[in-house]
């Protein structure tokens, strides 16, 4: 069975996710539509990239997922539709894909399809879908438009790598209000050499690295590697974000002795 993809930052409240689910059953009754998630916070598309990136790459080849954050044409802003690694992508160049993608993608095109509706707030329903059925039946991709330059770039704050230390910031909070950072195991492990180290964050002091929630006492805070390859800061069966004071781009110091 096909499969869609949908992000957005439409919420659960309104019409638009059901109206979005609707043009494309209506299209396309036998396809799989698969959320990914609807509850990014408006506009966000670092918050989106975050979400998106760590969920992609776990559905087959040949799935189509739709973008729907911060879809509004413009001259600087164009829609696009991306080959990459086997998945096709549609959504607005706004930045989005440039934190999603590690590489360059396969091949990128300039969407030039005709949308269903006079009114032009709304391209994730009138224009995406289309796009997305005519990916889904196998048509050609050349046939959407013309080849697109290269990607609008956003960069995200790097960790900044010291001889006895890593600075990092926070990057995004889940559901369980655990705060996970940009600092990877692979930069951790890089820097660390066999080294005993520290967590440092808001004053509060993480003695080390632990392999699980469970490694420390309820309501104690624990530092760990999530299932992402990211550090995470969090309280076992607690709200870290909340508890220890914790926002996004918040820091955060690892300390190796």
């Amino acid at each position: 069975m096909p499969v869609i993809t949908l992000t957005s930052d439409w919420g659960m409240k309104d019409h638009y996710l059901a109206s979005v689910k609707g043009a494309i059953l209506r299209l396309l009754p036998e396809v799989n539509v698969v959320d990914i998630s609807h509850e990014v916070s408006p506009f966000n598309i670092k918050e989106a990239a975050y979400i998106f990136r760590n969920a992609w790459q776990y559905f087959p080849e040949g799935t189509v997922h739709i973008l729907g954050v911060d879809t509004e044409e413009s001259d600087n802003q164009a829609h696009v539709v991306i080959k990459n690694k086997g998945h096709f992508f549609i959504g607005a160049d706004n930045g989005i894909f440039s934190l999603i993608f590690n590489e360059v993608p396969d091949e990128c095109r300039e969407l030039q399809v005709m949308q269903d509706s006079d009114y032009f707030t709304f391209p994730t329903r009138d224009r995406f879908v289309k796009t997305a059925v005519h990916l889904v039946k196998g048509e050609s991709m050349d046939e959407l438009g013309p080849i697109h330059g290269r990607l609008l770039e956003r960069s995200l704050f790097n960790p900044v790598i010291e001889t006895d230390a890593i600075k990092g910031v926070a990057i995004y909070i889940d559901r369980y209000e655990n705060v996970i950072t940009n600092i990877t195991r692979e930069v951790f492990e890089k820097v660390r050499k066999g080294r005993k180290c520290k967590i440092v964050i808001r004053g509060e002091v993480i003695p080390q690295i632990s392999e699980s929630y469970s490694d420390v006492n309820f309501s104690f805070p624990v530092a760990l590697f999530g299932s992402n390859g990211h550090l995470e800061i969090a309280l076992n069966r607690g709200n870290a974000g909340g508890l220890l004071g914790l926002n996004i781009d918040s820091s955060v110091r690892v300390e190796f002795f």
